[in-house]
């Protein structure tokens, strides 16, 4: 069982992940390796990553549906409009006592402060994209696209 990571190790993340420049060549290979990543692992994901309002990758592996793509895109709005992981954003709010949902006033049709898309931030632009992961429970979907920057970045 994976533990859930508090906001402080949240942030952490955000920190530690930080691009030098982001080309398209490293979307491409990133994406790649996600896919890699959720094949193994026999994941029903689906797997997109977008830069300044641009898809530059996207993938659906067996298993994943429409849904996914719906999931997607509103944990990528949560990033764009945060700059910070959907997942972070979820938990700074429990950790207030409250839900996203509740406090945000924000349409749940198209925000999802749910696990699964991280900023992609470059060192001395900020954040320029996101990373988006949906099919898994929400810490799974996280905790997949940590993974691939980790290995991506080192």
């Amino acid at each position: 069982m994976t533990t859930t990571p508090t906001v402080e190790e949240l942030e952490a993340q955000e920190r530690r992940l930080v691009f030098s420049q982001f080309t398209y060549d490293d979307a491409w290979a990133l994406g790649s390796l996600l896919v890699e990543l959720a094949r193994e692992r026999r994941a029903p994901v689906a797997i997109d990553i977008h830069r300044a309002g641009q898809q530059l990758f996207h993938a659906a592996l067996p298993g994943s549906t429409p849904d996914n793509d719906a999931w997607i895109a509103r944990k990528r709005r949560v990033v764009e409009r945060y700059g910070s992981a959907s997942y972070l954003v979820g938990a700074r709010h429990r950790a207030k006592g409250t839900t996203f949902e509740a406090s945000s006033r924000l349409d749940p049709d198209t925000y999802a402060a749910h696990g699964g898309s991280f900023p992609l931030t470059v060192k001395g632009a900020g954040v320029i994209g996101a990373i988006t992961v949906s099919g898994l429970p929400q810490l799974e979907d996280h905790n997949l696209v940590i993974e691939a920057l980790e290995h991506f970045l080192s």
